[in-house]
């Protein structure tokens, strides 16, 4: 038997199996237990260090070793004050009773480099130092109400340390109300708020990409980024029901309008994913920030909204162009753009827009970077050349559509000129569409150029309410703008929705006028009056049924 030793170190062996130290029985206080760097170690069992100090341990340091499990009962009965498993890069599970008759004395725990993906209650109460740096799958935290004594961590995110950040601000937010002497009577308040109110030095600090704030940290944003989402989801999947399902014939500019409603939907699907997230973490985001940032999610995500937005500039684009052809060519059928032709534009369209939502995704720039998924990560050369790539293409996609306006106004303005008057009038029309798309975009433009040059105009914090505002509003307004508000859309809608039991009043009213159109008769100006007349009857009689 040895007799007291103050310290015992093992290294660097080939050891299968954990030692046996139930013989040592040293008697010495402050002693010292080495464990380290033995490869083939793979499981610390059950009463592993029962019998090794009838004192207080000092430190037990188990690390760089190949340890995969801490075994039910490990530490039972053994007195240390602290544990160090640092360096055991396999280590991806530790017994919830791992720490039995020891979890009131173990005062700091070091878990840095390894691969555990949660803490053990049982020892949490004790602990006044936790180290768990290099510690990725360790992203969500115990309940913060566990930590009772932790006045120092280490971590691995800084999104983990906002926690403590919040804490501690409670905490002095409630010191007068936990002193008074009936606190203790309301239970859950107390051991909320005033059980642990001492205060938490916690690295890393969070920076300007993720602040400590939910997604949406303003009530106004959280409401219209609902408000929004659902406009857009609806407004362009009706737009897309009533161009497919009708029977008119799929034209060049009706084929482009299928496209940009298809954009503005994959809008609203990020608005709707972001709002749902935000709802779901409020008040514990930082919680749940890695899981989210780093997860499929988020990815997902940052795809659809870039997909959506490069696809919508370039498929507006195309539609100017087709008005400018159509319109200046308006005498000239053998130059009218076909329908295989858009179908080409599209494909180029479709493949450049997958192509910048990809690249994010295998390490140009990253989603990952903040918490509403856009690549704003322009650390590395080929994410600033990235990002500052997409907004000056947009930005020659908008001067590019004022040459085409400003031609097709010229071309207008020639007395000499005689185009189509139907042309005219829905080049005019898609003036304001494309002129109102892209004022709401010139905060974006702007702000983002600044960002990606490394010369922030706005915080992150800031630029969310660009994303709520500017952003995603050309997605919400675009059906109105092109199809709602269009006197041949709404025909189409309701003879569509005729052939489903619905506003059959209204479908007839649009046939006739429809008939009339395309069949045009001589009538008195008093048969005129009595057709109208009747007309307006049935509508006011029957219409109101079809509501």
């Amino acid at each position: 038997m040895v007799k007291s030793p103050r310290h015992r170190t093992i290294s660097n062996t080939g050891l299968r199996i954990f030692p046996d130290f139930s013989k040592i029985n040293s008697k010495a206080s402050g002693f010292l237990l080495n464990l380290e760097d033995n490869s083939h170690i793979e499981k610390v069992p059950a009463n592993a260090f029962r019998g090794l100090c009838a004192q207080t341990i000092m430190e037990i340091r188990l690390t760089r070793n190949g340890i995969k499990e801490v075994a039910s009962d490990a530490f039972n009965g053994t007195k240390m004050r602290r544990l160090d498993l640092k360096g055991n890069q396999e280590l991806s599970y530790i017994h919830p009773n791992a720490f039995v008759g020891s979890r009131e004395l173990v005062d700091l725990l070091d878990v840095s480099q390894t691969a555990l993906s949660s803490l053990p209650h049982s020892i949490l109460g004790g602990l006044e130092t936790l180290i768990a740096e290099s510690a990725f799958h360790l992203k969500e935290l115990p309940p913060l109400r566990l930590f009772t004594k932790l006045s120092s961590a280490n971590l691995t995110y800084p999104s983990h340390c906002c926690a403590f950040n919040n804490t501690n601000s409670n905490g002095s937010k409630w010191n007068l109300m936990c002193a008074h002497p009936e606190a203790k009577d309301n239970h859950p308040f107390y051991e909320e708020n005033c059980i642990n109110s001492t205060s938490v030095t916690c690295r890393p600090v969070s920076d300007e990409f993720n602040p400590c704030e939910d997604i949406m940290k303003m009530r106004p944003l959280r409401v219209l980024i609902w408000i929004i989402s659902i406009l857009a989801l609806l407004g362009n999947t009706l737009v897309l029901f009533v161009l497919l399902g009708s029977h008119s014939k799929m034209t060049v500019p009706r084929f482009l309008m299928c496209h940009l409603a298809f954009a503005d939907l994959c809008m609203g699907i990020y608005l709707l994913v972001i709002a749902a997230v935000d709802t779901l973490t409020r008040g514990i985001y930082y919680n749940h920030a890695m899981v989210w940032q780093m997860g499929l999610g988020c990815n997902a995500a940052g795809f659809f909204t870039v997909f959506a937005s490069e696809l919508s500039v370039f498929t507006l684009t195309a539609i100017t162009v087709e008005r400018w052809h159509t319109i200046t060519h308006a005498l000239r059928l053998d130059r009218k753009l076909r329908l295989r032709h858009a179908c080409i534009i599209m494909t180029a369209g479709w493949i450049f827009s997958l192509l910048a939502a990809l690249l994010p995704t295998v390490g140009v720039s990253s989603y990952s970077k903040v918490s509403i998924c856009l690549p704003m990560d322009v650390e590395s050369l080929m994410s600033q050349i990235y990002v500052l790539s997409l907004l000056l293409l947009n930005i020659l996609a908008f001067f590019c559509i004022c040459g085409c306006y400003l031609s097709i106004y010229l071309t207008y303005r020639k007395p000499s000129s005689a185009p189509a008057h139907a042309d005219t009038r829905v080049a005019q029309r898609m003036a304001i569409l494309i002129f109102t798309n892209f004022v709401c975009m010139a905060p974006i433009f702007f702000f983002a150029i600044s960002a990606a040059l490394k010369l922030p105009l706005i915080s992150v914090s800031d630029s969310k309410i660009l994303l709520v505002l500017f952003y995603p509003i050309n997605s919400c307004a675009n059906p109105f703008l092109y199809a709602f508000f269009t006197r041949k859309f709404r025909r189409d809608f309701f003879i569509l929705s005729a052939r489903f039991g619905l506003f059959k009043t209204w479908a007839q009213i649009y046939r006739t006028e429809s008939s009339l159109c395309q069949h045009p008769v001589w009538m008195s100006p008093k048969t005129s009056r009595l057709m109208a007349s009747s007309l307006a009857n049935t509508m006011s009689s029957d219409g109101r049924q079809g509501y």
